[in-house]
């Protein structure tokens, strides 16, 4: 709870990267994919899709200035991340979620707070993108621990 500015956004941002893998932790492929109420197509494995995908964009895409597509289809569909998961793959899910948290740790380790990327013509500080994907996950969270105590009780951080 002590350091600098980086090193406090750095350390909320792994507690929160952590959060979602805890939440989804122990389950099986069923459990993850299990919705949270009609009408809603939330699920943890859809919430795992979708922070794979805020890691992308935000790091890679804003801030590298990298000409990649997004994931799931999302071109197709905006929320493919999340009404897709009937058919999904976990191991995909949770692997692509992994390597985009790594690819997004090396460039943030590479950037100075000040660093400016580019979100559709606008300008968007590295400081600013990092207290986005804190939020991101922070909103996440409180659904994945809603869902994972729907789906067996457990509860906690």
């Amino acid at each position: 709870m002590t350091g600098d500015e980086r090193t406090v956004l750095n350390n909320w941002l792994e507690w929160h990267r952590g959060t979602i893998a805890v939440k989804c932790a122990g389950l099986s492929d069923e459990q993850l994919r299990e919705r949270s109420a009609a009408p809603s197509t939330l699920s943890l494995l859809g919430l795992v899709r979708h922070l794979a995908h805020v890691e992308r964009v935000w790091f890679r895409r804003v801030l590298n200035g990298e000409d990649i597509p997004k994931l799931w289809d999302k071109d197709r569909h905006n929320d493919a991340d999340f009404d897709e998961v009937g058919d999904a793959s976990v191991k995909e899910a949770f692997s692509t979620w992994e390597e985009e948290v790594e690819l997004a740790r090396a460039i943030s380790a590479a950037k100075p707070l000040d660093a400016v990327g580019d979100r559709n013509g606008q300008d968007c500080s590295h400081r600013w993108i990092l207290v986005h994907v804190i939020e991101e996950y922070a909103r996440h969270n409180g659904h994945a621990d809603l869902l994972r105590e729907r789906i067996d009780g457990v509860t906690g951080d």
